[in-house]
């Protein structure tokens, strides 16, 4: 089959990627005219039905944007609202906030790297197929995850759509001895989490670099998970900040009739968020365990201003933040004393507040305006995976034109490839569809 003339690819459905979307490949003389990520889940207008509820209510209605990370939804709703209130929120109550967003970290990072990502290096078609050839693999990442669903179910209630996370903190927090097991449990699945970097630091890594800019939390003296300012670091080095009020200012979404997700553009660049981004702006704050697992695993010293632009070696970098999780909600456990009261009263005023947290995928952005009896006004939420987008559909770009420019692929061989590239950065795809209208120009 030659590509000297007009050649459309369009998969239907992708796999391996948590939510509906397709892929639409345009290539016209050799040259990649366009690249789509098509993103045609139905709209879940979380955004509308907020307007007209109560301050206190966001936290429990958007942890249902995602089964996945709901946690990321319930802190960046905790923060955005807190912060338009004013409260001050207990340290310790803090440090628990953390703690359970870990056991997302592991949980998601884990689910990734061995049922999503994992198959790709390995020649497989799905987990199913990897557990047929790499059983104790496959059992090793089980275990991690549900080190990661423990922290979930003993801190927020249930594993799936945690129920004891409140506005001001917990409606209930743990005793010290109940956490005690937890530890133990931990300290295993440190040992897997090592196991997980030295297993994937094994497979084969395509040459690749993203070109787009990174953006990450960043927080003093922390690898930022739960809080921080947006730091953005350019192609050419550059590294700034900006306070999360301003938000909005830098990033701008917009409707693109090809995808129910809005794309969204970093002072009107294209960036990239996510692991990649965490890696590259706040490695030197890993933990020294987390840093030894990042040089295992090739990625260099991170406190030396090592950064990471290979899409396929996101993977690499999943496996170190499992590790950090790991030993990050370990620190936190041995040094916890029961707060007094599991939470601070937030009563309502009229303002308008802003959160940001660090999902896995990627910075989570949340605004709400309230009204003085604290009734939700406007509701604005920015997920990682529809700022992504951009990049993602630059990526394919690359990753399409150099298959052409080296061969001649068949449509299931570009297929594979591209389907490859989005796997890369873990796309949310149920996530992205929270915008509230779209017109398509179909003339």
């Amino acid at each position: 089959m030659t590509h000297k003339g007009s050649r459309v690819l369009h998969v239907g459905s992708l796999a391996r990627v948590e939510g509906e979307g397709a892929l639409h490949l345009r290539v016209r003389d050799g040259t990649v005219a366009e690249a789509r990520l098509q993103i045609y889940e139905p709209p879940r207008f979380f955004e509308a039905f907020l307007r007209g509820r109560a301050h206190t209510e966001p936290p429990d209605i958007t942890a249902r944007v995602c089964g996945i990370c709901p946690v990321a939804y319930q802190m960046s709703a905790c923060a955005a609202i807190e912060d338009a209130c004013g409260a001050e929120i207990d340290p310790v109550v803090r440090e628990l906030r953390r703690l359970l967003y870990c056991g997302e970290w592991i949980e998601s990072q884990t689910l990734h790297i061995y049922l999503l990502h994992a198959p790709d290096f390995l020649g497989c078609d799905g987990a199913i197929d990897l557990a047929r050839t790499h059983r104790s693999d496959v059992e090793r990442g089980l275990r991690l995850k549900q080190t990661g669903n423990a922290l979930m179910e003993l801190l927020g209630g249930r594993a799936i759509h945690p129920v004891n996370v409140r506005l001001g903190g917990f409606h209930r927090t743990p005793s010290k001895s109940e956490l005690k097991p937890l530890a133990e449990q931990l300290r295993r699945a440190l040992d897997d989490a090592w196991e997980t970097v030295r297993w994937v630091a094994a497979f084969d890594f395509p040459e690749a670099a993203i070109d787009a800019d990174l953006l990450a939390l960043a927080a003093p003296g922390t690898y930022a998970i739960e809080s921080g300012s947006p730091a953005v670091l350019r192609s050419d080095g550059t590294l700034t900040t900006f306070p999360v009020a301003d938000f909005s200012l830098h990033v701008r979404e917009e409707h693109l009739p090809h995808s129910t997700a809005l794309h969204a553009t970093l002072d009107g660049r294209r960036h990239l968020t996510g692991s990649l981004a965490r890696f590259a702006i706040s490695g030197h704050s890993l933990s020294g365990v987390a840093r030894e697992a990042a040089l295992e695993a090739g990625l260099g010293d991170p406190c030396d201003g090592a950064v990471c632009r290979n899409p396929y070696r996101s993977i690499l970098v999943r496996a170190v933040e499992t590790v950090y999780a790991v030993t990050e909600a370990l620190r936190i456990i041995e040094t916890y004393e029961q707060p007094q009261r599991p939470y601070v009263e937030v009563p309502p005023r009229a303002g308008t507040g802003h959160g940001a947290t660090e999902a896995p995928r990627g910075l989570l952005y949340h605004r709400y305006v309230l009204d003085a009896e604290g009734t939700v006004t406007d509701a604005r939420l920015v997920p990682p995976t529809a700022q992504n987008q951009g990049a993602i559909e630059d990526d394919l770009r690359r990753v399409a034109q150099g298959a052409l420019d080296t061969g001649e692929p068949d449509d299931e061989q570009l297929t594979h490839l591209c389907e490859r590239a989005i796997r890369n950065h873990d796309p949310c795809i149920s996530c992205a569809t929270h915008f509230l209208d779209l017109t398509v120009d179909r003339s």
